[in-house]
């Protein structure tokens, strides 16, 4: 039996999957972690999809996904296979199916692999809340059985794989009625088609667990790995991916807060990061965040929360496994103190590390969040305003803004003047010998010993832990080390201290998204901290496109500590966009219009937009939104407010502005300043 969801809590142990054939590439624990992404042209278009099939595998794709809607883009699907292997490409091909079992069906004997979304291959979703018998229940279950088994069947027979996709926001109405809007309905969609699968003697399966929600995404993998261990004692191949990331650095971040999370878990046998982004830039993306794993093999398996340093695999050491202080399945923040504004009800703060910046004016400020007036005296301060500076030996020589306060060294603070503002900042090693402030910093590696560490916090109250480590399992470890400080009754709010020196700007976003969301969607932070080199930050290209200006090394590092909070769900400070990445299906010009509606909006703090290609990603898709924005045909627009159609058939060429009027009837929209 697995540790509660996967092989090892404490350090990288990869999750035992079967080995699932896709034509000539096998797939599974024992493999590569295997990339994968879906072309966006019209499927009946051969040349187009031929042409971009071959960019998306020049650049690394293993498995190309496209959209088969009826039985006429399958028929085709042959047609592109064809074409493909006469130029010499033998990356397998995946058919994309929803709503139409006889699309399936044709092209599970024509590609290797097919994509099924049990909430609308044979189920529909009406919103309609059914209350089901048992035994009504278990007649629509037959019904799909039904209906499903010639599939399973036909793939058994050419020796097609299959993959059993749950998305968050298509669930069924009969899914919906008997267990919500949840992770619990997402899993147990899927295994209702796994266990006719089984029934069949058919393995050739990989499962996804899909929302745009990274915490939903994660809860959802480590139900089923979970639920896959207790009813058929082994796991299948696990998909991983963040539907409708978005683009930019905020599809990056999301996606890898996402996959990164159960990556580091050993959760995952292949990925897809749905950008809105042509599908040649998601991989590099993709490989980006595979390459972490691709050194990693069983890590401290056996490491524990009872803090011994210098972890080692050759060293003897006692393998209690860990327990989490936590239902993983669920989110809970952990349970800290208030100190300041710290912890306990408080939002996570941001802490900007000026240590090594020249000279610390008002200017330098601004890369932060704070603009000076001097004709005014007074200061701006944005939604995305760093809480807290930490300036090594040095101090301000002004009145800073209200808001901010300063992290020093010990020797800095017992010469500032304004002791409120400035705030101490000590090693555990070198803690003095006279009495400290009711409020201070204290930093720890997370090697350190917990039990020691716990008891110079019960001798010295009033802590701020800055977690950090530097180690190769650094999410786990510094999650252990923190599991043992609650074991042992320890309440002090704790900043997770994450540093990069990776090379590039995609690079970067990803670390520091895995390493701090990882912890943040599992209830431990209550701030962030990140550190780089300016440096690493001069190759920002990918594929040959700057994605992110960076117009300061220090507001980049500020606006991904934010990006990385907003994804986490953990603190609200911009707009969110959930974007589709686009595909056959798609009715308008997905990247020109989110550009569109990004400049028009992105000034309406807390406000969920999605965007969306067609019906299939439609109001299900959108769960998790506000407003939303549906191609529902050639050139026209469907609005909506929540799951509900507000407006239909709008021209897209108003749309936008239709879009507008709808958040202002609804009192979402104010002004930009």
């Amino acid at each position: 039996m697995l540790q509660q969801y996967c092989a090892s809590l404490s350090g990288y142990k990869r999750l035992h999957t079967r080995e699932v054939k896709i034509g000539n590439l096998l797939l599974g624990s024992d493999h590569p972690i295997r990339i994968q992404t879906m072309t966006t042209t019209d499927t009946m278009d051969t040349a187009a999809t031929v042409a971009q099939s071959i960019r998306c595998i020049e650049a690394g794709a293993e498995l190309v996904r496209i959209t088969a809607p009826s039985k006429k883009e399958a028929e085709n699907l042959l047609n592109i296979k064809n074409e493909l292997r006469a130029k010499g490409y033998d990356t397998p091909l995946i058919a994309d199916i929803h709503f139409t079992p006889n699309a399936a069906e044709i092209a599970a004997r024509i590609v290797e692999k097919v994509r099924v979304n049990p909430g609308n291959y044979i189920d529909k979703k009406k919103f309609d809340f059914i209350d089901y018998t048992d035994a009504e229940y278990s007649s629509e279950v037959e019904r799909i059985r039904s209906r499903f088994t010639p599939l399973v069947r036909i793939c058994r027979e050419h020796g097609t794989a299959m993959r059993i996709g749950t998305n968050h926001g298509s669930l069924s109405d009969r899914i919906m009625s008997r267990y919500g809007d949840t992770p619990i309905g997402m899993v147990e969609s899927a295994l209702e088609f796994l266990r006719i699968a089984r029934d069949e003697n058919y393995h050739q399966i990989i499962l996804s667990m899909k929302s745009s929600n990274p915490l939903v995404m994660v809860q959802a993998y480590r139900l089923l790995v979970q639920k896959m261990d207790e009813e058929f004692g082994e796991c299948y191949p696990l998909h991983l991916g963040v539907t409708e990331a978005g683009d930019g650095e905020d599809g990056r971040i999301k996606s890898a807060i996402g996959i990164g999370t159960l990556l580091e878990d050993g959760i995952g046998d292949t990925i897809r990061v749905s950008l809105t982004e042509d599908p040649e830039f998601e991989i590099p993306v993709c490989r980006d965040i595979v390459k972490r794993y691709a050194s990693r093999e069983n890590l401290y398996p056996n490491s524990v929360v009872t803090g011994e340093a210098g972890r080692s695999n050759s060293q003897s050491r006692d393998i209690t496994p860990v327990k989490l202080p936590y239902d993983p399945f669920s989110y809970k923040r952990l349970d800290t103190v208030s100190v300041q504004n710290l912890g306990l009800h408080h939002v996570p703060v941001v802490v900007a590390d000026y240590s090594d910046e020249p000279v610390l004016n008002t200017k330098s400020l601004e890369q932060i969040g704070y603009t000076y007036n001097p004709v005014t005296d007074k200061w701006g301060i944005s939604d995305a305003a760093a809480d807290y500076v930490y300036t090594g030996d040095r101090a301000f020589d002004f009145a800073l803004p209200g808001t901010l306060q300063v992290i020093c060294d010990y020797a800095a603070w017992q010469a500032a003047t304004d002791k409120t503002k400035y705030h101490p900042l000590l090693a555990a090693s070198a803690m003095p010998a006279q009495s400290l402030p009711g409020h201070y910093f204290l930093t720890v590696d997370a090697d350190d010993d917990p039990g020691a560490i716990a008891e110079l916090i019960r001798s010295a109250p009033g802590a701020v832990l800055v977690v950090s480590s530097a180690g190769p399992c650094a999410m786990q470890t510094m999650r252990s080390f923190m599991c043992a400080l609650v074991a042992r009754g320890i309440k002090s709010p704790l900043i997770l201290k994450v540093k990069s020196s990776d090379k590039t700007v995609d690079e970067q976003l990803i670390h520091f998204a895995t390493d701090s969301g990882g912890l943040l969607l599992d209830g431990f932070g209550d701030g962030v901290w990140l550190c780089n080199t300016a440096a690493d930050l001069e190759n920002s290209k990918v594929s040959g496109r700057t994605y992110l200006e960076v117009k300061s090394n220090k507001q980049f590092l500020n606006n991904t500590a934010f990006s990385i909070l907003q994804a986490t769900r953990t603190r609200i400070s911009k707009t969110e966009y959930i974007s589709c990445p686009s595909c056959g299906r798609t009715l308008f010009d997905l990247q020109e219009t989110t550009a569109k509606i990004r400049a028009a909006t992105n000034h309406l703090k807390g406000v969920k937009i999605a965007i969306m290609g067609c019906i299939v990603n439609g109001p299900g898709e959108m769960a998790d939104a506000d407003f939303g924005y549906v191609g529902s045909g050639p050139g026209k627009i469907t609005l909506y407010k929540g799951k509900e159609v507000v407006k239909r058939n709008v021209p897209s060429d108003i749309a936008v502005d239709e879009l507008i009027q709808l958040l202002k009837e609804n009192e979402a929209w104010v002004n930009a300043s």
